[in-house]
């Protein structure tokens, strides 16, 4: 199925880098997990065309019949994939978020970034209409909670690679990890909420400076300051 739940608008003549980042994420994703080929294109046809279709009308409205008309695929091929329509939706978000909340690693990166920001909110800001769609169904808090579970375990891996982090233990940078994630994206609906002309680029780097501010450890009081307090 498609791992894009928020599609490129169809005027977009040329792929945005992010938009080219996640399908070759999708694709060594595929090859990897040894996916049958038919089977893929099964999946991405009917992920496909639920995504198209919920920026067309409502979710609620949307029937099984109407995925199947516009994927051209079985009704019986449908429930060998899946259990109905729901199940399908979450199934092309969650492996979506699978995929760009590990994007940093997939890719070897070496920079001291915890999360994709930059990468994920020019992919979110490319299907706004999709958003709203996803809003008026009342699904969208769904989506950013699923979201924010699969960065937190991103989020995790990064610090426990990352020297800086690394020797922190293991509750304590799970504890870290999901609270970082929930920061993620409540900066992502501020930005949203409030049509920030910030880039993408500019709240990656936000989100950072954020981030390492909470995560540095504080200077150790030196020996005069403590003889100073013990004094007074």
């Amino acid at each position: 199925m498609s791992r894009n739940p928020f599609p490129q608008p169809a005027k977009t003549a040329v792929p945005s880098p992010a938009h080219q980042a996640i399908k070759k994420l999708i694709r060594v994703s595929a090859s990897k997990k040894k996916v049958d080929r038919r089977v893929r294109q099964t999946r991405d046809a009917l992920g496909d065309a639920l995504i198209h279709l919920m920026q067309e009308q409502p979710f609620n409205s949307i029937t099984i019949q109407h995925v199947l008309d516009r994927a051209g695929v079985g009704r019986s091929t449908f429930y060998s994939h899946f259990r109905g329509k729901d199940d399908l939706f979450l199934s092309d978000v969650e492996e979506f978020f699978e995929l760009i909340s590990t994007t940093l690693e997939r890719q070897g990166d070496k920079s001291n970034r915890i999360a994709p920001v930059r990468e994920f909110f020019a992919h979110v800001a490319e299907g706004r209409k999709f958003l709203a769609s996803l809003n008026e169904s009342q699904k969208l808090r769904d989506v950013f909670e699923l979201g924010q579970g699969h960065f937190a375990r991103g989020i995790e891996a990064r610090l426990a690679a990352m020297p800086a982090t690394r020797s922190i233990n293991r509750v304590g940078r799970a504890a870290r990890a999901h609270a970082l994630a929930g920061a993620l994206f409540s900066l992502l609906d501020w930005w949203l909420g409030h049509q920030s002309a910030a880039t993408p680029h500019q709240m990656d780097t936000l989100f950072h400076q954020l981030v390492w501010t909470g995560l540095t450890p504080p200077p150790k009081p030196s020996l005069q300051n403590s003889t100073r307090h013990k004094a007074s």
